[in-house]
C-alpha cells in the first residue's frame, strides 16, 4: 500500500490546490473532504471515492476500507494529515471524490415536489444550513440560483455536516430555474417585502417552489415579477428581515405542516 510522509509530495501539493481553489475543483473535477461520517454518507450519496488518505494511529486500514470499499488507499503521518484537515476531530481520515453534475435536467422529482430555490447565496454558512434544513424536511431539491460560491467548498462541505450528499442539488441562472419551474407547472412562492401577503395564507399543497434571497438585497426583480405569489413572514420587531436560512426553514415546515408532514 501507498505511504505518504512529505507535504512536499506533488500529490499532496495537488490536494491543497482542491481545498482552496474552485478552478482545480472544477479543472479535476474532484474535491476533498474529511471525516468519517461525512465521508459515509457521500458513499450513501453515490458519490465515487477515488482515494481515502488515512492516518493509521487515529483510523487503522479495516475501518478505511470499510467506508469506502473501492477506493485507492493512502496512508499518511501527522504531518501531511495536519496539512490537509481542517478539523482535528473528523477522525484521522480524508478522502478524494469526484463532483456530481448539477444540471436542472438531472433532478428526478416526484410527482408532487417540495423544493427549495435559493438565489445567489453567498456565505457558506448560510449554504450549509439551508442544505441541512432541506435534508432534515427531505425535499425533493435544491436549486441554486446565479451560485456565488462553488458548492465543493470545503466550508460549505463542513457547514452542511454532510447535506450536500443527501440533498439533489442544481444550479442555473435565474431565467432558467423559472423557465424550469414553468415547464412543469410548478408553483413558485418568493420571499419578499414587495407586494406580498403573508406566507400562512397560500396553499402549498400542490408541486411548489419556495424562493428565497440574500440578507442584503432579497429577490431580484425578475423573480418578483414572475412569482405565482410573493409572500411574507410578518416580523413584529424593529427590524424587516431576517437570517435566510431561517426563514426557509419557517416556510419549508409550513408546507410539510400542510402536506401533512
Amino acid at each position: 500500500m501507498k505511504q505518504i510522509t512529505s507535504i512536499q509530495n506533488p500529490f499532496i501539493k495537488s490536494l491543497v490546490q482542491l481545498q482552496e481553489k474552485a478552478k482545480a475543483r472544477k479543472q479535476s473535477g474532484t474535491f476533498l473532504m474529511e471525516g468519517k461520517r461525512e465521508i459515509a454518507i457521500a458513499v450513501k450519496g453515490s458519490y465515487e471515492m477515488e482515494t481515502l488518505l488515512f492516518l493509521p494511529e487515529i483510523c487503522s486500514e479495516a475501518e478505511a476500507r470499510q467506508i469506502a470499499t473501492t477506493a485507492e488507499l493512502i496512508e499518511i503521518n501527522k504531518e501531511v494529515y495536519q496539512k490537509l484537515a481542517y478539523r482535528d476531530t473528523t477522525e484521522g481520515i480524508l478522502a478524494v471524490a469526484k463532483t456530481k453534475s448539477m444540471q436542472l435536467s438531472d433532478l428526478k422529482l416526484s410527482a408532487n415536489p417540495l423544493i427549495l430555490v435559493a438565489e445567489a447565496p453567498e456565505k457558506p454558512g448560510n449554504i450549509g444550513a439551508l442544505l441541512r434544513t432541506a435534508d432534515a424536511a427531505n425535499l425533493d431539491a435544491v436549486i441554486i440560483a446565479n451560485p456565488k460560491s462553488d458548492l465543493y467548498n470545503p466550508n460549505i462541505v463542513r457547514s452542511s455536516v454532510g447535506c450536500l450528499f443527501t440533498n439533489q442539488i442544481a444550479t442555473g441562472t435565474t431565467s432558467e430555474i423559472i423557465a424550469f419551474l414553468k415547464e412543469r407547472k410548478i408553483n413558485f412562492y418568493c420571499a419578499t417585502l414587495q407586494y406580498s401577503t403573508s406566507y400562512h395564507l397560500q396553499d402549498y399543497t400542490t408541486p411548489t417552489a419556495l424562493v428565497v434571497g440574500t440578507e442584503a438585497t432579497g429577490l431580484t426583480e425578475e423573480w418578483r415579477k414572475e412569482a405565482t405569489q410573493n409572500i411574507i413572514i410578518p416580523m413584529q420587531g424593529e427590524i424587516d428581515s431576517m437570517n435566510v436560512s431561517v426563514a426557509a426553514a419557517i416556510l419549508i415546515f409550513e408546507a410539510k405542516r400542510q402536506r401533512g408532514f
